[in-house]
Order: C-alpha cells, then sequence, then structure tokens
C-alpha cells in the first residue's frame, strides 16, 4: 500500500526543507517507497478533520491502510522499522540507531528551537540582547559533544542510519546561522547527509510545492 503524508500548503521555510514533512519524505526516499503527499492549510491543520489524525493540529501526518501516525520522529521510526535500509540488522547496533534518533529530537534540537524562537518571535524584546548569547552557548555545549563524538567519522555509528538521517536534519536547522560553521567536522557531516540522492529526491520534493515545478524524479524512485 502506499502510504499519504501531509505537508504545509504553504511552507514557511519557502520550501528550503525545514518544514516536519522533510524527514519522513527522506525516510521514504531511503528505502525506496513511493508515497502520496496531502497539502493542507494552515486553517485545515485547525479543524476537526485533521485533529482527528494529529491532535495538536500540525503536520505531517502519515496514513496507510487503518494505520494513522503523527510525530516526525514515530513516522520516521516506522518507516524505518517496516522497510530495510534505516535500521541495521544487528541488535545492538539497531538499537544504538535508535537511541541518536532520541537524542537528535530530545538532546540536540531543542536548544536550536529556542534559538529560532529568539531569533525569529523575540528580536523586538527587551532582553533579546541578554537571551541571544544564553542560547547560542547552550547550543555551543551540545555541537561540542556531538563534535568531539563523532570525530572524523562519518556517521554516528559507522553506517548511516535513521539516526543520522534525524540529527542532519536537525543540525540543518542551524543553517543561515555560524554557529555550525564553528564545528568543521559536523558542517561536513551535514553536507554529507545533504549530498544522499535520497535526500535531494526530497527537497526537490518539498520545494516543488513551493515553487509549483514538479520534480524530475518521482516521489519514492530509487
Amino acid at each position: 500500500m502506499i502510504p499519504t503524508i501531509t505537508a504545509f500548503e504553504q511552507s514557511p521555510d519557502r520550501g528550503q526543507g525545514m518544514a516536519r514533512d522533510m524527514p519522513v519524505r527522506w525516510a521514504l526516499e531511503e528505502v525506496g517507497q513511493p508515497y502520496d503527499v496531502r497539502l493542507v492549510s494552515f486553517s485545515a491543520m485547525k479543524e476537526a478533520a485533521h485533529r482527528a489524525l494529529h491532535p495538536f493540529g500540525q503536520i505531517p501526518t502519515y496514513e496507510v491502510g487503518d494505520l494513522a501516525l503523527f510525530e516526525s520522529g514515530a513516522i520516521v521510526f516506522h518507516i524505518a522499522e517496516c522497510h530495510a535500509g534505516l535500521l541495521p540488522q544487528d541488535a545492538k547496533a539497531r538499537s544504538r540507531a535508535i537511541m541518536w534518533m532520541f537524542a537528535a529530537l530530545s538532546t540536540v534540537e531543542p536548544p536550536i528551537i529556542q534559538h529560532e524562537i529568539v531569533t525569529y518571535l523575540e528580536h523586538d524584546k527587551t532582553w533579546y540582547e541578554q537571551r541571544l548569547p544564553i542560547v547560542e552557548d547552550r547550543i555551543r555545549s551540545r555541537l561540542n559533544e556531538l563534535s568531539n563524538r563523532l570525530g572524523d567519522t562519518d556517521w554516528l555509528d559507522n553506517a548511516f542510519s535513521a539516526g543520522d538521517l534525524m540529527m542532519v536534519q536537525v543540525l540543518r536547522r542551524l543553517s543561515g546561522s555560524s554557529l555550525l560553521e564553528e564545528y568543521p567536522n559536523l558542517s561536513a557531516y551535514v553536507a554529507r547527509g545533504e549530498a544522499r540522492p535520497a535526500f535531494k529526491r526530497a527537497f526537490d520534493a518539498q520545494l516543488a510545492v513551493f515553487t509549483g515545478k514538479p520534480p524530475d524524479r518521482l516521489k519514492g524512485a530509487s
């Protein structure tokens, strides 16, 4: 069965691959699973029909058969569980890949989200000048720890996995900031993720929603 995911009809990031459907698209492309996309407006996301799928009125959602999921991390995990290619066969390596998925979303991403809030929503507040350096130092602390762990290896635990997919996507949220550039190995790590053919197909598909131009390759093409 072909799953259907939801995405922004008008993405705030103007198709730059930051919206939460991006890791889901990327995961589906990595495993070669074709998918359909249902675009939803901001108003439609708050209506009962969409809230039945996502109680918090957000995107993405994922539907296949009688299964409906929300939360990008949970959806990527489901995809990785159901298809070969994103989780190692070895049980211990598999657990470590899942561990890195949680680390990306629970440990590395929160201060980055706070940075976005400060930068875009609080820049006119009286506390902006004092708060921004504090948030940036929190990000540096996490990036320093992650950089030390990654070292000079290509991926977090030998081969590329769903853990890397989620971590790269989280780090991409620092695009346009000089913070990531302070860590050359993390910048190179993100570049490796973005160079993967599956990432490029997912990015092109999300960008096509904004530009109105269909991508050259079909969704889910190998």
